[in-house]
């Protein structure tokens, strides 16, 4: 059996699954947000009734991330229902944007858009706060009401995003019922060259399958190459596999994701022990395909799908008028280190927005430095809009005053996950996905930017 498969086999109590079964599983997370809780919750009381409890109130986890930072009153009465929902379930893991459980949440547009509002339990991007907060274990099953909660395949578990009503059903019994997936094969062998990062891989990889290519398919990513790969690349990677129509993306279990792992559980006090999956001789794969980490380039996905791969030195054509790092896939602290790097001492020629994905990222930026300034100071030095206030912003549009949203037709280089027509905005607006060393050098000249044509003053 694949990764996936010995995971689906497990949860389903059986020795083994083959794929195009459908099987019954038994989930250890469920996390939805504020987008999708509140239908999610109507759902689990129309059909298990006003009065009844969730299955386990230890495996539900609720993270307000999606349109938290605008004064758009129904997105703000999202938050309060979830948080109604949670005091009448007594649910320990709530991540609320306030501290008192009595309030309410308003935005304050009067503050402006860069500076904290948020208290000591929010905890920004569901994806990215996920594994910071202890609750992604290799061998599990893991929920989500999200598309890209795929991206927890990264730590060895089965994570896939599900609809409301399916949500509903797993909040009043804990299990589902679903179709073993095929699985594709994507070994990764060479090591990444300057200027190439992981984004950059997973855009290769849909590149040549198409952003269809995966569709209802396991991705499953291993080889010699990926522990070259931090844990934050493998997150970027397997996040992206519902980019190609993916059900899930997965990764080995390595000594890198136990320590990774094992910390977080540890320092947040959820549930530490776990049982990864391994490799089986006789895997039955789909599709292969093995990646030459050493010969890729930077690149980019044009409008308007992720699909649309071309090489960053092809397209130093197209001017751009907005550059954009932030969300799970682009807004971790070693992506904004890397967009740092590059615009170190430098200054952007267009209008460049920066959102860390969780406030444990804001705080790495400002207080981690580099000879005499903060990360956060080089940034706003060169020009970038960071804002303290973490959360998925402009990733996914939302409301007409989210930060570094797109109201009028525009190009914009990003580091984020998607580009769909209308994805950040205005429906006509073109959205370039990149790694954030492209967005970088991007945002320095103005037009897509091949980073290596920085690479000298970096390694000098």
């Amino acid at each position: 059996m694949t990764l996936t498969e010995k995971i689906l086999a497990r949860a389903a109590g059986k020795p083994k699954v083959q794929a195009g079964e459908n099987i019954w599983v038994r989930s250890d997370i469920l996390m939805t947000h504020d987008v999708c809780g509140p239908g999610t919750i109507g759902v689990f009381k129309r059909e298990f009734g006003k009065n009844a409890k969730v299955w386990d109130r230890n495996k539900v986890v609720i993270i307000p991330d999606h349109y938290i930072f605008t004064s758009d009153s129904k997105s703000n009465r999202n938050v309060d229902i979830l948080r109604e929902f949670v005091k009448e379930q007594q649910l320990p893991y709530f991540y609320d944007v306030i501290d008192d459980p009595e309030g309410h949440w308003v935005f304050d547009a009067s503050k402006g858009m860069l500076k904290r509002q948020y208290g000591s339990h929010y905890a920004g991007v569901c994806h990215t706060a996920l594994p910071q907060k202890g609750h992604t274990r290799p061998g599990e099953i893991l929920f989500g009401t999200d598309s890209h909660t795929c991206m927890a395949g990264a730590f060895n578990e089965f994570a896939t995003g599900i609809g409301n009503t399916d949500a509903g059903f797993v909040m009043g019994t804990g299990k589902l019922l679903i179709k073993v997936p095929e699985t594709m094969h994507f070994r990764l062998e060479g090591q990444l060259q300057p200027g190439v990062m992981a984004k950059d891989v997973i855009l290769h990889c849909i590149g040549e399958i198409g952003f269809d290519g995966a569709t209802y398919r396991a991705m499953q990513f291993d080889g010699p190459a990926v522990a070259n790969l931090s844990i934050d690349d493998r997150m970027t990677i397997a996040n992206m596999a519902i980019e190609a129509g993916g059900k899930n993306g997965i990764f080995e279990c390595d000594t890198q994701t136990r320590a990774h792992v094992d910390y977080r559980c540890k320092l947040n006090g959820t549930k530490s022990t776990y049982e990864p999956v391994e490799r089986d001789k006789d895997e039955n794969f789909a599709y292969e395909l093995t990646v030459d980490l050493s010969k890729l380039e930077p690149t980019v996905a044009c409008h308007p799908d992720p699909g649309q791969r071309k090489k960053a030195k092809e397209l130093n054509h197209i001017r751009l008028d907005r550059a954009y790092i932030g969300s799970c896939t682009g807004g971790k602290t070693s992506d904004f280190l890397e967009f740092a790097r590059v615009l170190r001492n430098k200054r952007v020629a267009i209008d460049t927005f920066g959102v860390p994905a969780t406030p444990e990222i804001v705080h790495d930026l400002q207080t981690v430095r580099w000879g005499e300034k903060t990360v956060w100071e080089i940034l706003v030095d060169a020009g970038v809009q960071m804002t303290e206030n973490a959360g998925c912003a402009a990733c996914l549009g939302g409301p007409v005053d989210t930060f570094g949203r797109m109201n009028t037709p525009m190009k914009c280089i990003s580091a984020t996950n998607r580009n769909f027509p209308g994805r950040m905005g205005h429906k006509e607006s073109q959205v370039f996905l990149a790694s954030p060393m492209t967005v970088a050098a991007s945002a320095l000249t103005g037009k897509i930017t091949d980073p290596r044509e920085f690479l000298s003053e970096l390694q000098g």
